[in-house]
C-alpha cells in the first residue's frame, strides 16, 4: 500500500467516524431495534454510494458549479433532517414513562410492523446522507489530493470511493450493534427518553442552521 493511499485511510477513517447527522440517526434507529438501527447504517453507505456514483461521473462539479442547485439540494437536506429532528422531539415527549425509540422497540414485535420499520430506517439513512449537501464538496475538494501525479484517475477515484463506503459499512453498523449491545440500559425508559431528545435536539439545531445558512446566502 502506497503513502497516499495509507494517508488516505485515515484521513477517511476520521471523516467516516465524525459524529453528524449520519451517526445521531443511526443511534436513534438502532435504539428501536437492532435491525433498524443496522438497516439504517445500511441506508447511509447507499447515501455515498450515489455520491461516489456523482463524483466519479463528474456531476458532482456541476452541482457545485451551479449555485442554485447546490442551494436547492442544501435546502432539502437541511429540512430533511430538521424534519427528523422535529420528530424525534415529539417522539420523547410522546408519554411521560416511555420514548418513541421504546415504543417502536415494543411495536416492532410483529413481522409486519419490523419490516415496515426496517424499510422506514433504511429510508432515512439513505435520504440523510443522499441529501447531505456537503458530501459532493468534501469528495470533490479530498479525493484529487489522492491521485498521484501521472495515475489514471478514474480507477484511482474508484479506489478511494470505495474505501469510504466500505469504511462506513464497517462503522455504521458496528455503532448500531454496539447500541443494541447496551440496550438493556438504554432502553430504560429515563435513558431512552434523555437519548432520544437529545438526538432530536441535535437534528434539530443541524437542520435549522442549515436551512438558515442556505436562505441567507
Amino acid at each position: 500500500m502506497d503513502a497516499q493511499l495509507t494517508a488516505f485511510l485515515g484521513v477517511a477513517a476520521v471523516m467516516v467516524a465524525l459524529p453528524g447527522a449520519d451517526f445521531t440517526v443511526v443511534v436513534r434507529n438502532a435504539l428501536a431495534s437492532r435491525s433498524a438501527g443496522v438497516a439504517t447504517a445500511l441506508g447511509v453507505a447507499g447515501g455515498l454510494l450515489v455520491h461516489t456514483a456523482l463524483a466519479v461521473a463528474g456531476l458532482a462539479a456541476v452541482l457545485v458549479a451551479v449555485p442554485v442547485l447546490f442551494r436547492t439540494v442544501r435546502l432539502l437536506g437541511g429540512a430533511y433532517v430538521l424534519y427528523l429532528g422535529i420528530s424525534a422531539l415529539r417522539a420523547a415527549r410522546r408519554r411521560p414513562g416511555q420514548s418513541g425509540a421504546a415504543e417502536a422497540a415494543a411495536g416492532q414485535d410483529g413481522g409486519a410492523h419490523a419490516t415496515n420499520g426496517t424499510r422506514r430506517a433504511l429510508r432515512q439513512g439513505f435520504l440523510t446522507n443522499a441529501l447531505n449537501p456537503k458530501a459532493p464538496v468534501l469528495f470533490l475538494s479530498l479525493l484529487p489530493q489522492f491521485v498521484p501525479a501521472g495515475a489514471a484517475p478514474l480507477p484511482r477515484t474508484l479506489l478511494l470511493a470505495a474505501i469510504v463506503v466500505l469504511l462506513a459499512l464497517i462503522w455504521f453498523p458496528a455503532v448500531a450493534l454496539l447500541v443494541d449491545r447496551l440496550g438493556r440500559w438504554l432502553r430504560r425508559p429515563r435513558t431512552a427518553r434523555a437519548i432520544e431528545g437529545g438526538s432530536g435536539a441535535a437534528l434539530t439545531v443541524l437542520g435549522a442552521v442549515l436551512v438558515t445558512g442556505t436562505l441567507l446566502h
